[in-house]
């Protein structure tokens, strides 16, 4: 009997893939980077095949490293970066143009041309978003527009557009599907997010061909089989979310008011608020959490563009530190007097300012700062961008009282003196889990769950495991000071009001 589940985590600077055995215990792992593309100042791109190639090699990999045959796979799950575009050829499956990554911020101009036109209130009620390059709609539209004969080729039906999840399942099942999930659409600025369909409207804005969009079904359905000649074996792809989405199922957070925060590369916060779609006064973002059995469960978000990114800029940007794990233990050797303040606004800043003109800066610098000041600013700059989300959650979802906590999870949890300082800026508990590989267990729980072989959400939920929980120890005045610091930071940062 196939008992084993394979995850692939596809990231925005790896691919990972995860075999996972019957009791939910991690067996086989494959990771591999690929390389990051700047065409321009703010321009962010991955060659496709490049990914295509990371996502192969990582599978097999994790099922030679489980010492299990593919044919011993009972399912496959998919987690994906999310927002970033590929484009490619029906015929071929051969991408017309680099994936243009999630941090890009070359729709920028046109994004202030459609709110300068009052649209932006018309695509946040049906999509739940707001009028920014983050999203896939304006990257897809900037395709068709700038690729030579691209938007014809798209009404003829030559071409297909997809967010990553779509482009794997796609080449996995040899181009017999072209399928995606609810949570994936719901961040494309076309999918309406009330009514669970592609909205002809917002098509007709951005002058995109429907016939060019995937199928949308729930995060645990049949999305096809793998070719047996790609992976060893035909596997059965169940299970597919984005890994925002997928860090909350991973994380349980299936009750509303529940918050998880994932801290890779940049930094989500998902409020879970159940069936209400609850639209943000506060510039959060109003998506799907999941959709299961034809059910849609929402969830407040807040987007933080930079987050772990900004210990590798001090790693391979200004190289002050070797390994990103260094930066905690620097950290706390910084100089206690020195209030050094980073504003990580390298591609913009998102929620709850989104603006997306802003760029880096650092305030507070003195003769003696140096590496140990800079890795706690950039550090500390993760738990204040974290604050920020959270107060505007509170004013957006009215809680009943109860204090907030958090559980995080993504690479940057693994330090003890970050997740210290998060509990500390937010004075609020902070939950690490026992497994921390939450975003590739979202997607394993998916296919296993829809192929019998884990349980299904409740006693999934009660499997979830505390690691440790940090509590603030951070004195009021202390926090006080430090949060003031901050906002004037982030004033002075802001090119709007």
């Amino acid at each position: 009997m196939a008992e084993y589940v394979l995850a692939i985590d596809q990231g925005t600077t790896s691919s990972r893939a995860i075999v996972f055995d019957r009791d939910r215990r991690v067996v086989g792992l494959g990771q591999q980077e690929f390389p990051q593309i700047y065409p321009r100042s703010g321009w962010v791109e991955h060659d496709p095949d490049d990914i295509w190639r990371s996502v192969v090699t990582t599978c097999g990999e994790a099922i030679r490293n489980a010492h299990i045959e593919a044919g011993q796979v009972g399912a496959l799950g998919i987690t994906n970066q999310r927002e970033t575009v590929v484009v490619w050829e029906k015929a071929t499956g051969k991408p017309i143009h680099n994936a243009i990554v999630w941090q890009d911020r070359r729709t920028a101009n046109l994004c202030r041309k459609l709110k300068k036109q009052g649209l932006e209130k018309m695509v946040t009620r049906k999509t739940g978003l707001l009028l920014d390059p983050y999203f896939s709609g304006t990257k897809l539209a900037w395709l068709l527009s700038n690729v030579p004969g691209a938007r014809a080729r798209a009404r003829k039906g030559e071409l297909l557009f997809g967010t990553i999840d779509s482009f794997l399942i796609w080449r996995l099942t040899g181009g017999r599907n072209h399928v995606t999930d609810a949570t994936n659409a719901a961040r494309t600025l076309l999918f309406n997010i009330a009514e669970n369909r592609w909205d002809k409207e917002l098509l007709e804005l951005f002058d995109i061909p429907e016939a060019m969009l995937p199928e949308v079904k729930d995060c645990a359905a049949d999305f096809g089989s793998t070719d047996a000649e790609i992976l060893g074996a035909e596997i059965p792809i169940l299970g597919v979310a984005g890994d925002q989405h997928a860090a909350v199922i991973g994380q349980a957070c299936f009750e509303p008011g529940m918050i998880k925060s994932t801290y890779g590369t940049g930094c989500f916060a998902l409020l879970n608020t159940g069936s209400e779609m609850v639209l943000s006064k506060n510039r959060l973002l109003t998506t799907i959490a999941y959709r299961l059995d034809g059910r849609t469960t929402y969830a407040l978000e807040g987007s933080i563009f930079i987050a772990g990114a900004a210990v590798q800029w001090l790693r391979d940007g200004l190289k002050i530190i070797g390994t990103a794990a260094e930066s905690g233990k620097l950290a706390d050797s910084a100089d206690p007097s020195q209030e050094v303040y980073m504003v990580p606004a390298f591609v913009g800043l998102g929620a709850p300012h989104w603006d997306a003109d802003a760029r880096g800066a650092i305030f507070g610098l003195t003769r003696n700062s140096g590496p140990a000041e800079f890795s706690r600013a950039a550090l500390e700059s993760v738990a204040y961008q974290t604050r920020d989300l959270l107060e505007a959650m509170k004013k957006d979802w009215k809680a009943d009282g109860r204090k907030t906590v958090l559980r995080a999870d993504g690479g940057m949890v693994a330090s003890d003196w970050t997740m210290q300082r998060l509990a500390d800026i937010l004075d609020a508990p902070v939950d690490r889990p026992v497994i921390l590989e939450t975003t590739a267990l979202g997607a394993a729980w998916l296919a296993a769950s829809k192929a019998g072989i884990w349980p299904k959400q409740a006693d999934f939920a009660r499997s979830w495991a505390l690691d440790t929980r940090f509590l603030p120890k951070m004195d009021e005045k202390t926090r006080k000071a430090k949060i003031a610091g901050w906002k004037n930071a982030v004033r002075r940062t802001l090119t709007i009001e």
